[in-house]
């Protein structure tokens, strides 16, 4: 899908493009390639002269690779964005290019971005440009706007963390901990965990975009105030990342120790068990002996004797241990 982005009266519009002739009608800031077939970059490069790298979406690019300066002035900035779904949460490869300097090119004063999927930073900053006039002015701004709507999106879902954390937390220790209970919460501080890491490499690759775009020094006096401001909602969401992860280790070795318990429970009924059972097994060894002459041997009692005090044996024992109160 190829969406290319107008400002009109300080507002962001879109317009889908669905051939060459309908992309030379506008004047856009913003060209938005989403998925593209071959035919939709082709329109692109043929109408703006604008070289798209065939590996600008591959997610092995290397580090070196991902923030650079061509020679005809292009600007290119690789940066994942998160999408924090409940079934499968996932970063996106996104692909920007921008050229601020080179005339000579109907590209400039334009940003591109190539990506695979639609993106909830994406949508949300169209939506926040078409009802607040004056929120984008140029190309910059849009590409500083979702950077900074990234950085927010991450902050929302360390919130819901959070929140999925403390109902785990209340049903750690609030209540009797069963080995089927335990299995549900580890799997829940799991999925936890593995967002939490995502958004912490997310908002690192983020500071890297912005750090790039400051140090190029494409940016303007009040856009570089902005930038700086991006660059701080992000040291607070590193120490808010690192909480959590002490968080989750705490939960998560909670966990694991209301398992061993249950288990060590197991283990102590059985023990104890196996000591309750030691003297009548030695009563029966003895009177399973075949000597000649046995006392009991002749005696009309000595059967009902010898189970009765096997039974005492083992009643005596599991009686100390009840009320020690080793059988709790």
């Amino acid at each position: 899908m190829l969406n290319i982005f107008t400002l009109v009266n300080g507002r962001l519009f879109q317009e889908e493009i669905e051939s060459l002739e309908e992309l030379s009608r506008f004047q856009p800031i913003w060209v938005d390639m989403e998925a593209p077939t071959p035919d939709e970059k082709r329109w692109v490069s043929q109408y703006y002269g604008l070289s798209i790298p065939q590996d600008a979406m591959d997610e092995d690019i290397e580090e070196s690779a991902r923030f650079y300066e061509e020679d005809n002035g292009d600007l290119h900035i690789r940066s994942d964005f998160l999408i924090a779904g409940d079934d499968e949460p996932r970063t996106v490869r996104v692909a920007f290019i921008l050229n601020l300097l080179n005339d000579a090119h109907k590209s400039k004063g334009v940003l591109f971005s190539i990506h695979d999927e639609d993106l909830p930073v994406f949508r949300l900053v169209r939506m926040r440009a078409r009802r607040a006039p004056g929120l984008i002015e140029d190309a910059k701004e849009v590409l500083l706007n979702l950077f900074d709507t990234d950085a927010e999106y991450s902050a929302d879902t360390l919130e819901r963390i959070y929140d999925e954390l403390e109902q785990v937390s209340k049903q750690v220790l609030a209540s009797e901990v069963t080995d089927e209970s335990a299995g549900e919460v580890l799997g829940r501080i799991a999925r936890q965990e593995d967002l939490n890491g995502r958004i912490r490499r997310n908002v690192m690759d983020t500071r890297r975009a912005v750090s790039f775009m400051m140090r190029s020094r494409m940016l303007s006096a009040g856009q570089f105030d902005d930038a700086r401001q991006i660059l701080r909602d992000i040291e607070s969401l590193d120490s808010h990342t690192a909480f959590l992860f002490d968080k989750i280790n705490f939960l998560m070795d909670a966990t694991v120790g209301f398992i061993n318990i249950n288990q060590n429970k197991i283990i102590k009924i059985f023990s104890v068990a196996s000591v309750a059972l030691l003297p009548p097994t030695l009563i029966a060894s003895i009177y399973g002996m075949n000597f000649r002459f046995m006392p009991e041997l002749d005696w009309a009692a000595g059967y009902p004797f010898a189970l009765a005090l096997m039974v005492a044996s083992a009643v005596g024992p599991m009686w100390y241990f009840r009320k020690r109160g080793w059988l709790k």
